[in-house]
């Protein structure tokens, strides 16, 4: 098993940039998304993305590294994938970014608790205060009875409920291959919005050389994120790392002030700074909780 005795700067400079890839990203996205259709916008993102992964891993490990015998299954990931970009995006279009940012990441909270319902893991104490912390954090920045907790806020919800969905998936089908499992999903996002296309977008739409190169720097932003992501997993634990992650609260907000000049009022930070804390503290506690059965583990083979 491997093991890392610390964290190195190289892994979380890789984390943190990732995050600020995804923040970026999102904010093109919700500029984007008020002058074009969402389906035009989402296939050209993952078109991209699915032609650089291929780009990257059939010439380094030929195309058995995509091969696979459980392609149902990845096709259903797939669509559980293009659910939550395609509600994500429709949020964004009127939610702050750091809101929406703030709501989606309930995700590993959603997951802890569908786990043990699918998977048959332990609801232990520490992932019960993790549940509850998120949800507390949630309802500050949603504020139930406001026009955000009846509307957008509730696509961003459904969007980490349908995320959540596609990371449990993911985590039954931990036999098959990294590449095959970044690949199929981003396919599937790229051929049903592709395909939708047509239904949504004029004929005669003209689009300025500007948004072109937004269309095309959205599609490789999202590339180089999971591309960091992946780098930095190589370089040290995912327990270790997952702290790090939430630096895209903190890049979602400048970004969002910067473009948008839209600045979160003082419950949504309060939300924002519970859902951290209690994913913080939730990392520590598996990631002693992981050394401590490794430690126990006996030695040999």
């Amino acid at each position: 098993m491997r093991a890392h005795a610390h964290v190195g700067s190289a892994a979380i400079a890789m984390i943190c940039a990732a995050t600020l890839c995804f923040a970026t990203l999102d904010s093109m996205m919700k500029y984007l998304s008020t002058r074009y259709p969402l389906s035009l916008i989402l296939a050209v993102r993952w078109l991209i993305q699915a032609g650089a992964l291929a780009a990257w891993f059939v010439p380094r490990s030929g195309t058995a590294v995509l091969r696979t015998s459980r392609l149902g299954a990845h096709l259903v990931r797939g669509v559980f994938l293009m659910l939550a970009s395609l509600f994500f995006m429709a949020a964004i279009r009127a939610l702050p970014l750091a809101d929406a940012t703030a709501i989606h990441y309930t995700t590993p909270m959603i997951v802890a608790v569908m786990a043990v319902f699918v998977l048959g893991e332990r609801m232990t104490v520490p992932r019960a205060l993790f549940v509850v912390a998120g949800a507390a954090g949630m309802v500050l920045i949603v504020k139930p009875g406001s026009e955000l907790f009846q509307g957008s806020a509730l696509l961003v919800l459904v969007s980490a409920v349908c995320y959540s969905t596609y990371q449990i998936l993911t985590r039954r089908m931990a036999d098959e291959s990294p590449a095959a499992l970044v690949f199929y999903p981003s396919l599937v996002c790229a051929a049903v919005f592709g395909l939708a296309v047509p239904f949504f977008v004029d004929g005669s739409l003209a689009i300025p050389l500007a948004h072109l190169a937004m269309l095309a720097a959205v599609a490789l932003l999202g590339t180089l994120g999971h591309f960091l992501f992946v780098l930095a997993f190589r370089l040290a634990d995912a327990s270790a790392l997952t702290p790090y992650t939430y630096s895209q609260l903190v890049w979602a907000t400048i970004v969002g002030w910067i473009a948008f000049s839209d600045l979160p009022d003082g419950y949504s930070v309060a939300g924002m700074a519970i859902i951290a804390a209690g994913g913080l503290a939730f990392a520590l506690v598996e990631r002693r909780r992981a050394r401590t059965l490794l430690a126990a583990a006996p030695v040999g083979d």
